[in-house]
């Protein structure tokens, strides 16, 4: 193998070892903010979500590939810490809608201030010119590996009709 070969392949391995770690401490530091906040990550997930918009729990399900079950289980531990109400809605006696309590608007709260203080901590301290082309590497790399999925994993276009025929005769 090439000398230039075997640092570009060590680099790369280097990349993915430090983009393991980089999320593994990220996790972690979310679960210990969520805990510090008495809440699970998922359970602030679904705060965050009812916090921003009109919260729908099977379209949160669908694109967080969770089960209804799993989303109807938060929503009740939420319900169950008086951290979010329900109501039924004005304009479709059909649905409900969510909302956060004064509880759930303090954990929130407490969230809110413990990522700013990270932020003063740790994000503040890189320059633009390296938050720039963080940001950048991310976008490229996410794209990168999202068309990599989607290639291996897309559905098979069902063939045609000539097709079937050809195969078989």
């Amino acid at each position: 193998m090439p000398i230039a070969e075997s640092i570009s392949e060590r680099l790369i391995h280097d990349a993915i070892l430090a983009l393991q770690e980089l999320s593994d401490v990220f996790q972690h530091r979310r679960e210990v903010l969520a805990r510090e906040a008495g809440l699970t990550v998922e359970q602030w997930r679904v705060l965050e979500e009812i916090q921003g918009h009109d919260f729908m729990p099977s379209l949160f399900a669908r694109e967080r590939k969770r089960s209804r079950a799993a989303v109807s289980k938060i929503i009740r531990q939420l319900l169950d810490k008086g951290i979010i109400e329900t109501s039924v809605a004005a304009h479709d006696g059909r649905q409900r809608t969510y909302s956060l309590t004064a509880k759930g608007r303090a954990a929130t709260e407490k969230l809110r201030r413990a990522r700013r203080r990270a932020i003063e901590k740790v994000w503040s301290r890189f320059s633009p010119e390296e938050l720039e082309a963080f940001t950048r590497f991310s976008q490229k790399l996410c794209a990168e590996l999202e068309a990599l999925t989607s290639s291996l994993y897309a559905p098979h276009p069902a063939p045609t009709r000539s097709e079937r025929n050809v195969s078989h005769g």
